[in-house]
């Protein structure tokens, strides 16, 4: 998104913790939107993987009943 001025809003030390273990911090005072876009991707990302485990725990779901309706026609 262009923005016709640099905009910088001040906040809470955040930290944005990933499965490997990685992090970066945005420091007080110097929260940007910039940063504000780097911790929404993050929020981005970590909602697609939520949605792909929904998907895999829906499957696996469907499978286990499947399985249960051919065993109890035996």
């Amino acid at each position: 998104m262009p923005q016709s001025q640099p905009e910088e809003e001040e906040g809470d030390v955040v930290e944005i913790v990933t499965t490997t273990g990685d992090h970066d911090v945005v420091d007080e005072g110097h929260f940007t939107s910039e940063s504000a876009q780097i911790l929404i991707g993050e929020i981005m990302g970590c909602n697609r993987d939520l949605e792909n485990i929904e998907q895999n725990i829906n499957d696996v779901q469907n499978k286990m009943k499947n399985i249960i309706d051919v065993l109890g026609r035996v």
